[in-house]
């Protein structure tokens, strides 16, 4: 493949990575509107979470072996076709105000963003040079950073901004209920349009895309020939603690920030506040920690992230309200260099052929969906507070796969 060409449908599939950030960054505000238009407790609330998570866990291996036999560029218009259907279910909130259509809506969206995720990875390390792969996952990831702070920003300016919004007090009115859901429902209509854009660049890009050598994905099989491997199984409960943890705090932050004890904000300034410094300091970290990993090695750097964010979270819990609140914000930092390195770490200590451990790890995400659960039930019981120490726990254990890793020898 040309140089000309590649760029183009390396630049395609990069648009794909910023679009399900996007899309998938609305979760948080979804779930503070959705919690005060339809009354939910916090653990109701975080269903949306759940949802998400669940599509992960059942669809990643069939969505690799659809990618094997059906080519990039079909799986990628069939990702793209049920995100736009996900967002168009949505719609139906309007004539049905009822929480599980939401909770659909989401699982058939996510089940998109899955399919997405399987094809567009190993397009963005396979469209240019082989030696340059890793440069363009990274800043493809990058891009996917961007969009998930630019998604929080829109959900908490377009949905959350709201006069139904603005106040503390339950909603009690069928008009103001009304005009909460179809805040929530124009903000995925939004967004079914940003997909029938990225569609159009996939179809210009269609040629490029479908000329790329993909590496096979992991099979079933493979994914479970993994379970032999002590460091391929501790490694795979660290990203799902990880990936528990972000989310935990990311979904339960806005809500956090908007009580009287905490910060006070406005749902939708508590909004702008989440994604400039939690979702934003994650951003920031992925270039930061690329450029540290040149100089400090990578166990040493995971145990002070994971070191860092546990603390952040156990201070959480003893500082007062706004002391709290920007402990939590700081964490997003922390967790910026946590995904791949754990994925890295555990690749090296395996002992097992790469794309066995790589599938474990994919399949590990789905179960982090206990977490956000186990936070709303502390959450409803305890107080919201009392949730983060859930994720501090959680970062505890990535303190000590990361020590534990530097004293392993890489297999």
């Amino acid at each position: 493949m040309s140089a000309r060409p590649a760029r183009f449908a390396f630049a395609s599939v990069t648009a794909l990575f910023f679009g399900w950030g996007f899309i998938c960054a609305n979760n948080d505000p979804l779930i503070a509107a959705a919690r005060r238009v339809f009354g939910l407790s916090y653990t109701e609330a975080l269903l949306t979470q759940i949802a998400s998570f669940l599509a992960f866990a059942l669809l990643s291996l069939p969505a690799a072996s659809l990618l094997a036999r059906a080519g990039a560029v079909q799986t990628i218009w069939l990702a793209l076709a049920g995100m736009a259907a996900g967002c168009l279910a949505m719609q139906g909130i309007r004539w049905l105000p009822d929480f599980a259509l939401v909770l659909g809506a989401i699982f058939v969206l996510a089940s998109g963003v899955t399919l997405l995720q399987v094809a567009a990875n190993p397009l963005a390390a396979a469209l240019g040079p082989p030696e340059h792969s890793h440069y363009r996952l990274t800043l493809a990831h990058s891009f996917n950073a961007l969009g998930v702070v630019c998604g929080v920003h829109f959900g908490a300016r377009f949905v959350l901004a709201g006069p139904v919004f603005q106040s503390a007090a339950p909603i009690r009115s069928a008009a103001e209920r009304a005009a909460g859901i179809d805040a929530m429902a124009q903000a995925y209509l939004v967004m079914a349009l940003l997909l029938a854009g990225l569609a159009l660049l996939s179809l210009l890009a269609r040629r490029s895309i479908a000329a790329a050598h993909i590496p096979e994905p992991p099979a079933a099989g493979g994914a479970l020939a993994a379970l032999r491997s002590r460091w391929a199984l501790l490694g795979a409960l660290g990203i799902a603690l990880y990936v528990g943890a972000e989310v935990t705090i990311g979904s339960t932050l806005i809500l956090y920030l908007a009580q009287v004890d905490t910060l006070g904000l406005p749902l939708d300034a508590a909004g702008a506040r989440v994604a400039n410094l939690y979702w934003g300091g994650s951003l920031a970290g992925r270039f930061l920690g690329s450029w540290l990993l040149r100089f400090v090695p990578a166990p040493r750097l995971l145990a002070l992230a994971g070191a860092a964010a546990a603390a952040l979270c156990l201070a959480s819990l003893a500082l007062p309200g706004p002391a709290s609140a920007w402990c939590l914000l700081a964490v997003g930092l922390c967790n910026s260099i946590m995904f791949p390195t754990i994925f890295a770490l555990t690749l090296e200590r395996s002992g097992t052929p790469a794309a066995a451990t790589s599938g474990l790890l994919i399949l590990a995400v789905g179960p982090g969906a206990a977490l956000p659960l186990l936070a709303g039930g502390i959450a409803d019981a305890a107080g919201l507070g009392w949730a983060f120490a859930v994720p501090a726990l959680a970062y505890l254990y990535i303190l000590g796969f990361a020590r534990a890793a530097g004293r392993q020898a890489i297999s």
